[in-house]
């Protein structure tokens, strides 16, 4: 042990999908910790997310591996086809072959199970304690400690804080302070009952249907169950980053020009919830100290890349790994898992939007992203998403990680 005593808990705000990793890999390490979280109870929202292989070596390395496959549907394929004419696009399979070229599957899974799996993991560590209906406002640092004060003016005090406060996390915006770069993009989620699903189009699949300046995603959850339904337009008016109820006649307005089969996702939901998106120009600095960012706080990014919940488990992962070849030297480590993670995280983002301008291509650029990968073999697809997929806890810290002298 370096100069850091275990007595103080470590801080982490914020008990979502990030926030909950995070205290996993740091009970590993030992370290006790307590977790604000601004709702009433810790718990989760929102619809379906997609698990690449690198999620699943994430959740493997913070011991709720089993858990989350337990919740999880494993797809068959990844499939793109158009909105317009309803052709078929390209094709990743995702089973035998990709499970053996990256060591695990690709599925889909309800955002509440696998913040379920996670909270299962910390809740039976023994070693996290829960602050509800608690907005940290303020950070102080010296050089043995963080004290962060709440919305009534309280002071708590930890050994370091660990922000995973989302894309409008009041830590980033106290330390760096950069304003949202707001897409236009809005964003429909619904989960349909199977039952209420085309059967025809039942597929287990991550499916996605792109269009001009809009695109329609399904695939299914629950064991089937239940499948997940998102709708992205490029909206007309001027959009703030929100979230709020949604209407059917908006959507509608946007899809006039996508095939029927496509079309008649929109028509399933029984309620909405309307996402204005936003992203953040990547930072090369998210480390203060014995402050650091993770996951959307850190590298908020647009949905085009699916990878939001999975980089904030892997940045859990490499923090954890930081902390264990530092020996739990808190700045130290919180600068090595910075190093380690600014490149890939930046690449996310760029890639997310870029990835956007294909999905919402129009005209001739439609007609290149169609012929994009035409003849493309399976393994020409696994070399291309090898620098995504392959990530893991052995490969995770940045090549100058190896510290002298220091025991694993």
């Amino acid at each position: 042990m370096a100069q850091d005593s275990l007595s103080a808990p470590f801080l982490i705000v914020g008990g979502g999908i990030g926030g909950l990793a995070a205290a996993l890999a740091l009970v590993q390490r030992g370290f006790r910790v307590t977790i604000f979280e601004q709702a009433p109870q810790i718990g989760e929202i929102g619809a379906g997310i997609q698990l690449g292989p690198n999620a699943f070596n994430a959740c493997d390395a913070l011991g709720v591996g089993e858990k989350m496959r337990r919740r999880a549907v494993y797809t068959e394929a990844l499939v793109m086809h158009d909105a317009i004419d309803a052709a078929l696009v390209g094709r990743i399979e995702t089973g035998e072959a990709f499970r053996q070229r990256f060591g695990n599957p690709y599925a889909v899974i309800h955002r509440v199970d696998l913040h379920l799996s996670l909270l299962e993991g910390v809740r039976d560590s023994g070693n996290a304690r829960f602050v509800t209906a608690t907005r940290i406002v303020r950070v102080e640092q010296d050089e043995t400690g963080v004290t962060v004060y709440d919305q009534h003016g309280e002071a708590h005090r930890g050994i370091g804080l660990i922000a995973a406060d989302g894309g409008k996390s009041v830590v980033r915006e106290q330390y760096v302070g950069d304003p949202p770069m707001v897409t236009g993009h809005v964003v429909y989620r619904a989960v349909v009952d199977k039952q209420d699903f085309p059967v025809d189009l039942q597929w287990n699949a991550a499916s996605i249907w792109v269009g001009p300046h809009c695109h329609l995603v399904h695939y299914p959850l629950r064991g089937g169950e239940q499948y997940n339904v998102v709708v992205t337009f490029h909206s007309r008016d001027k959009e703030e980053w929100s979230v709020r109820d949604g209407s059917k006649e908006e959507v509608e307005s946007y899809f006039t020009e996508v095939c029927h089969k496509a079309r008649r996702l929109i028509e399933l939901p029984k309620s909405w919830k309307r996402w204005a998106t936003a992203d953040r120009e990547p930072i090369g600095q998210w480390t203060f100290g014995r402050v650091t960012l993770l996951g959307d706080a850190a590298h908020p990014t647009t949905q085009y890349m699916a990878q939001g919940a999975c980089m904030a488990m892997e940045d859990a992962v490499t923090l954890g790994q930081s902390l264990r070849v530092c020996d739990n030297d808190i700045p130290r480590a919180f600068d090595l898992y910075q190093r380690s993670r600014v490149t890939r995280t930046a690449r996310i983002v760029l890639s997310a939007r870029e990835m956007g301008r294909i999905y919402h291509a129009k005209d001739v650029e439609r007609l290149v992203r169609n012929s994009l990968w035409k003849g493309q073999s399976q393994q020409r697809f696994y070399d291309a998403i090898e620098w995504l997929y392959g990530w893991n806890v052995g490969n995770c810290l940045a090549e100058d990680a190896v510290v002298p002298g220091v025991a694993s």
